[in-house]
């Protein structure tokens, strides 16, 4: 019997460095005391939330049998996200809330991707192009968020993200 198992983790941010990680859930939004990093002096942003897509896949074969499993997870990084006490908001925190929202909602897009390709015979090389991509459009619409909201600044571009972010989080509801 030919077994093959091959398991890979792509962990984003740095992410892999780091044990503790708060799984995106629609039940559970983020606090204040979930930020437990040191903010970054050289920065003069009020919080930085560290989020990112982890994402693992097994594939198993034996006599012509093939056995695929994915997982895809939108983590927030507890260690690696701060804040300043003395400026802080609950405006703030919906907009550090809604960076981690961007996450999960490419976590949903790239299950619906890797849904589509689940059978064929190199979801492997697949999987990691899909993933690439999905990551690569990831990281530009948190930069285009901060830029258009300029980090929460301009109100009225900061609500309609909000209200965009969760309209694409319904849209992709079936893979959550």
């Amino acid at each position: 019997m030919k077994i093959i198992s091959f398991i890979i983790m792509l962990l984003i941010s740095f992410s892999f460095m780091e044990d503790e990680k708060i799984p995106w859930s629609v039940d559970r939004k983020l606090s204040w005391e979930d930020f437990r990093g040191i903010p970054n002096q050289a920065d003069d942003f009020v919080a930085s939330t560290n989020s990112g897509i982890s994402f693992s896949f097994s594939i198993q074969e034996s006599n012509q049998n093939r056995a695929l499993s994915y997982n895809v997870v939108s983590n927030f990084y507890p260690d690696l996200s701060w804040y300043r006490p003395d400026r802080v908001s609950e405006y703030i925190l919906k907009h550090e809330q809604t960076h981690f929202d961007i996450s999960e909602l490419f976590a949903r897009k790239l299950r619906k991707e890797l849904a589509q390709i689940e059978n064929e015979p190199d979801f492997q090389d697949l999987a990691k192009r899909h993933y690439e991509q999905i990551e690569a459009q990831r990281r530009e619409m948190q930069l285009h968020y901060d830029k258009e909201s300029d980090h929460s600044n301009k109100e009225a571009d900061e609500l309609r993200w909000r209200k965009y972010i969760a309209a694409q989080l319904a849209e992709y509801d079936a893979w959550k």
